[in-house]
C-alpha cells in the first residue's frame, strides 16, 4: 500500500526522517528512562515526566520508528524496554490509554514483530473494552488527570478505536465510541473538543478545551481514518471525513493551523503537531481512496500529506531535528512555541511513510 506514496518522495523526506531520528538518539541519552514530553525551542533542553502520562506512547513510537529504520539491535531493546514501561497505563482511567497504548505499541506488534509490545496491546485492548459504558456509548474520559469522569474529548478517540475493535467482542464498541464523539464534536462549528455527560442521556458543552483548539479536528481524522479501515466507509463516516477534510486538508486550508482557530492573525502562533497529525490522518485517507478505486481524492490526500510534511520538514524543522512551533496549550500558555513528543512522533510517522518504511496503517 505505500508503494503510491514512497514512489512519489523525494530526497528531503529521506533527508528529514534521517534528522528526525538522529534527535531520538539525542533525547533518549537526555531521557534516560523518563518519559520526554516537551523542550524548550531555544535550548533543546526536554521537559520530562516519570510515568509518560499522556504521551508516553509516543516516545516508544519513536524509538520503534528508529529501531525499523537503523535495524541495531541495541535499538529495538530500546523501544521494547520503553514499550514495556507503559503497561502501568492499562489500568488506569483514562480514555488517553489509546494514544498511550496503540501508539506505543502498533508499530512493533504486528506479524513477526515484538511479542511483548503485541501481549500489552491486547491486554490494553481488554482493558479498555471493559472501560466501556454502554449507557454513554463510550469509553468516559475518566479521572486519571482530574476533573469530570464523564467527559467525551476528541483526543479520547484516536488509538482507542482500533485498540477496542481488536479486543473480542470490541467492534461494536469500537464504533460507538467513535460515533459518540462525531456526533458530539460535529454538533457544533467550528467543532466542539469536548463535552460532559448529563442527566438522562444528555450532553453538554465542555470549556476546556474550547471551539477553535487546534488539535481537534487533527485528533477526529485520525479517528475517522482508522475508523474507515476498522468498518469500511458507511455513510456516517464518509459524511464525517468529508466535513473535517474540507476543514483542514482542503486545498485552500493553511498547511499548519494556527494555536488558536479563532485567531484571525494569519502571522500568529501556529500548532506544528496539528499538522503532523493531520499529515498523517490524510495519507491514510489517501490510501483507503486508492483501495477504494477513487484515484482523484486518493491523489489530492496524498499530495496534501505530502504537502504538509514539506512545508514542517523545511520551515519548522531545526538543523537537530527538532519539530519547532508546537503549541502544548495556548489558554495557559504552557510550552506554545515548543517541540512537541507528538509532533516528532507523527512528523517521524508521517515522513516513513512517504519514504516507505512503514504502512500508514499498523495493525
Amino acid at each position: 500500500m505505500t508503494a503510491p506514496v514512497a514512489s512519489a518522495a523525494a530526497g528531503w523526506a529521506e533527508t528529514a526522517l534521517a534528522s528526525v531520528l538522529a534527535r531520538v538518539s539525542v533525547t533518549a541519552h537526555e531521557a534516560g528512562m523518563r518519559f520526554p514530553l516537551y523542550a524548550d525551542p531555544d535550548t533543546g533542553a526536554w521537559r520530562t515526566t516519570a510515568r509518560g502520562s499522556w504521551t508516553g506512547g509516543f516516545w516508544a513510537g519513536l524509538l520503534w520508528l528508529r529501531a525499523l529504520s537503523s535495524g541495531a539491535a541495541e535499538h529495538r531493546a530500546a523501544a521494547a524496554d520503553c514499550t514495556g514501561r507503559l503497561r502501568h497505563w492499562v489500568a488506569q482511567d483514562t480514555a488517553t490509554r489509546g494514544l498511550v497504548l496503540w501508539y506505543g505499541t502498533s508499530l512493533a506488534a504486528g506479524p513477526g514483530g515484538d511479542g511483548a509490545a503485541a501481549a500489552l496491546r491486547d491486554e490494553a485492548a481488554r482493558a479498555c473494552l471493559a472501560a466501556y459504558e454502554p449507557e454513554w456509548g463510550l469509553v468516559p474520559w475518566g479521572g486519571a488527570f482530574g476533573g469530570p469522569r464523564l467527559l467525551a474529548r476528541a483526543d479520547g478517540v484516536p488509538g482507542l478505536v482500533p485498540l477496542l475493535a481488536r479486543a473480542d467482542g470490541g467492534a461494536a464498541a469500537a464504533y460507538a465510541h467513535l460515533d459518540r464523539h462525531l456526533r458530539l464534536c460535529l454538533s457544533q462549528d467550528p467543532p466542539r473538543p469536548a463535552w460532559q455527560a448529563g442527566p438522562r442521556g444528555t450532553w453538554t458543552a465542555w470549556p476546556e478545551p474550547g471551539p477553535g483548539w487546534s488539535r481537534t479536528a487533527a485528533w477526529l481524522l485520525l479517528a475517522v481514518a482508522d475508523g474507515m479501515r476498522c468498518f469500511g466507509a458507511d455513510d456516517r463516516l464518509r459524511a464525517a471525513a468529508l466535513r473535517l477534510s474540507a476543514l483542514r486538508l482542503a486545498s485552500g486550508a493553511r498547511l499548519v493551523p494556527p494555536a488558536r482557530g479563532t485567531d484571525p492573525d494569519p502571522s500568529g502562533p501556529v500548532d506544528t503537531s496539528a499538522a503532523a497529525i493531520e499529515a498523517v490522518a490524510a495519507l491514510k485517507l489517501g490510501a483507503l481512496a486508492r483501495t477504494a478505486g477513487d484515484r482523484r481524492a486518493a491523489d489530492h490526500l496524498t499530495d496534501r500529506g505530502r504537502l504538509v510534511l514539506h512545508r514542517l520538514a523545511t520551515a519548522h524543522l531545526s538543523s537537530t531535528g527538532a519539530l519547532r512551533d508546537g503549541c502544548y496549550d495556548a489558554d495557559r500558555g504552557l510550552a506554545p512555541q515548543h517541540e512537541l513528543i507528538w509532533g516528532d512522533f507523527f512528523l517521524a510517522w508521517g515522513l516513513a511513510t512517504l519514504t516507505g518504511l512503514v504502512e500508514p496503517f499498523t495493525m
